[in-house]
């Protein structure tokens, strides 16, 4: 029957003459699409989307997303369009008020009507990619959202986790709008005091010809996202576009990837570009407004209807928000309300985000950056003809530098407020530094290239707020190093074993042990393991399963004390007294027994890897079938990141975050380019490709990506028009 239907949407489409833009129903739009859209599934699963147009492949290029994963797909749309508790509940109702107070659905169709055409003919492609997609299999239902509209991706604009409003506490927002809250939660927004007790990021490394085998620039590409959060695709048409890499589930743009000219890869900035502004409120009755200098504005009053599932069906909750020219009003301090500012300014991110995959060369990248709303990432680029470059941040406010923005400003002064945006020019950047090599893992841009990096005094302190990391110091003297790099060695580079972190804070340790070690003979076969590390995690470490639970243990210990992750490794490492150490690792001993019945277990029985459903938040289970997994956290330095979580009741830990795709590329006269996936492409439990790549992803056993067509057709397992 599936057949006959798209037979029909052929002939259809061959019937009429008019562009696509100019069609005016929804089946003759799929129709067109259908007609001029192919997609070849290769034997990873992965989809290589061609299309005559650019808009064609966009079509192809959703519709193959919600074959491998259309809950993924809906739950990103559901989230960021301000309905996440019509799926999860009372609970997310102010992570839906948040996104309402940054916009409205009326004001997101503003933004669609306003865009150029050819951004709405994308737009467009993409809800018809979706919906043909659910018209075609009926057996799918959507848990919320039964048609997808052209202005839903004006939520969902850049491509990184959340973006910048998911920094927003919804606790605070809570605790503003909701009467019954608690009113004494304390909030702070931004990055510039990363408080985590384990650093999410990425890596990406640029090498110039002068450090290549094969004399062409080559990029590391190693987002650390939770798993599964993105697919590899590969999507090209007769307009210009081939880019290959990783999408965000439901965007319509390869938001880490590469074509055949250049290559982009985004890690977590330490810009500041979030702040907050302390609103003097003066309030008459209903007649709410706010000092600004001299005068006396309107405080904007927003009202928001939200809907949240319960075991009775759908209810709703009114909320008024409110909003200054700062932005919305997120929270409330100690002197009152607050307006939390960040970028919003979808439709030239979107415009960016897409223009990126087509990009020819640096000339045209650079003019790309330029629009300058790639607000919450660093790029690191390389391309076809040998140049490498970082940009960091791209999004960077003006301010006032006699204020200090790490802590919220006082609204009712002019000066604290912005004073436009940086220009591109007067932003830290890199470009063919002579040492041949550029490094971030979302740590200082000052040293990013060695001795050729970027100086401090150079630029306003709000630039880079993010200190040295032991990513970055586990990077930077392996680039250094490096001669002769080819993309096998590139990978063993991305996957080196040493952990600075833990040689830093182990080291710590042994030199207590060693000041009193006949007070401690209880821990000496543990400690002896410990001083024989050579501080590279691996599966049969046993020496990384007692620095594990020794971090655990400080991290519930009364000792753990410190300004950011760093800080607070820097007080175990070095802050508190070697009695303190031994106390907290004596206590790591104790939960280890209560774990496994011993202190000497290797790692990888303890780290595993374990997909056993589609579920978003999948619940894990130490009695069904898991692998394990020799990497270990980007707290201690390790550069192929795996952090992990257990549930209750669990006692082995399990992978969430960390690198998920990974690709390591080099571009020439030809471009070339492995790439690995965590698990595997498909989100359903029943297809070949939902765990292939999890052995590989174990032994670090990367797949050759098929780019060029005759590779493609060559590893070809299917063939087929969209709705077949």
């Amino acid at each position: 029957m599936k057949k006959i239907f798209l037979l029909l949407f052929v002939l259809a489409a061959a019937c009429t003459n008019n562009k696509h833009s100019e069609l005016q129903t929804a089946e003759e739009r799929y129709a067109e699409h259908v007609a001029n859209t192919t997609i070849i599934r290769d034997d990873f699963g992965v989809p290589h989307i061609y299309g005559k147009t650019d808009a064609n492949a966009v079509f192809g290029l959703l519709y193959a997303q919600c074959e491998d994963d259309f809950n993924r797909v809906e739950r990103n749309y559901v989230w960021a369009t301000g309905r996440l508790a019509e799926w999860e509940g009372e609970s997310a109702l102010y992570s839906d008020l948040r996104a309402k107070l940054y916009m409205t659905q009326e004001e997101a169709i503003d933004h669609y009507n306003n865009s150029p055409k050819w951004l709405k003919d994308l737009c467009m492609a993409f809800a018809d990619g979706i919906n043909y997609y659910l018209k075609t299999h009926p057996e799918v239902q959507p848990k919320v959202i039964a048609h997808f509209e052209p202005w839903m991706p004006m939520y969902f604009s850049e491509g990184s986790i959340g973006g910048d409003i998911e920094s927003i506490s919804t606790r605070g927002i809570k605790a503003f709008y909701d009467s019954e809250a608690p009113k004494n939660l304390a909030v702070h927004h931004g990055y510039t005091s990363p408080t985590e007790a384990e650093p999410r990021g990425s890596n990406g490394f640029a090498l110039s010809g002068s450090r290549t085998a094969s004399g062409n620039a080559m990029l590391l590409i190693n987002p650390h996202t939770s798993f599964f959060f993105r697919g590899e695709v590969h999507v090209v048409s007769e307009e210009g576009l081939n880019a290959y890499g990783a999408v965000t589930w439901g965007q319509f743009f390869v938001y880490q990837g590469f074509n055949d000219k250049t290559g982009w890869m985004h890690p977590s900035t330490g810009v500041d570009m979030i702040d907050e502004f302390e609103e003097t409120i003066i309030q008459d009755g209903d007649n709410i407004q706010y000092k600004y200098g001299d005068e006396l504005r309107t405080v904007e009053a927003l009202p928001v209807t939200l809907y949240y599932k319960t075991s009775e069906g759908l209810k709703e909750r009114s909320f008024t928000g409110y909003r200054t020219h700062h932005g919305p009003i997120t929270h409330k301090n100690e002197n009152g309300w607050v307006a939390t500012k960040i970028m919003w300014d979808p439709v030239k991110a979107l415009e960016q985000s897409y223009m990126r995959t087509k990009n020819a060369n640096h000339e045209e990248f650079y003019e790309m950056m330029n629009i300058r709303t790639n607000s919450s990432n660093n790029t690191l680029y390389a391309d076809a003809d040998g140049n490498i470059a970082y940009y960091h941040g791209n999004f960077i406010p003006k301010r006032n530098v006699k204020y200090d923005y790490s802590k919220p400003v006082d609204g009712s002064n002019p000066d604290t407020d912005w004073q436009g945006i940086h220009d591109l020019k007067d932003n830290i950047f890199l470009l063919n530094p002579d040492n041949g090599w550029i490094q971030n893992c979302n740590s200082t841009p000052f040293t990013a290239a060695g001795a050729n990096s970027p100086k401090k005094e150079d630029y306003p302190y709000y630039m880079a707020t993010f200190p040295e990391n032991y990513r970055g110091m586990a990077a930077i003297p392996l680039l250094e190093a490096a001669e002769n790099v080819t993309l096998e060695s590139l990978i063993e580079m991305a996957y080196d074993p040493y952990l600075p972190g833990a040689d830093h804070i182990i080291s710590g340790l042994i030199e207590a042990y060693d000041m009193m070690p006949s007070k401690y003979t209880d821990v000496k076969a543990e400690m002896d393991i410990l001083k024989a590390w050579d501080f590279k995690t691996s599966e049969t470490s046993k020496a990384m399963s007692l620095a594990h639970y020794y971090l655990l243990a400080y991290n519930k210990s009364e000792y753990r004390a410190g300004k950011g992750y760093m800080g607070q490794l820097a007080n175990l490492a070095e802050g508190i007294n070697a009695e303190a150490k031994l106390k907290i690792f004596k206590n790591a001993l104790e939960m280890m027994k209560a774990d496994y019945g011993t202190t000497q277990i290797n790692w990888g029985e303890i780290n595993r890897y374990q997909r056993i459903n589609g579920d978003i938040y999948q619940q894990f289970d130490d009695t069904q079938p898991s692998i394990g997994i020799g990497f270990t956290s980007a707290i201690w330095g390790a550069l192929a990141s795996y952090r992990t979580r257990r549930n209750e009741g669990a006692k082995k830990w399990y992978g969430t975050v960390g690198n998920s795709f990974v690709a390591v590329v080099e571009f020439g006269e030809k471009v070339k380019a492995k790439s690995l996936l965590a698990g595997g492409q498909s989100g359903n439990p029943a297809s070949p490709h939902f765990n292939d790549q999890a052995e590989l992803y174990k032994n670090v056993q990367f797949k050759d990506v098929a780019y060029y067509k005759e590779d493609v057709l060559a590893r070809a397992k299917k063939t087929y028009k969209p709705g077949e």
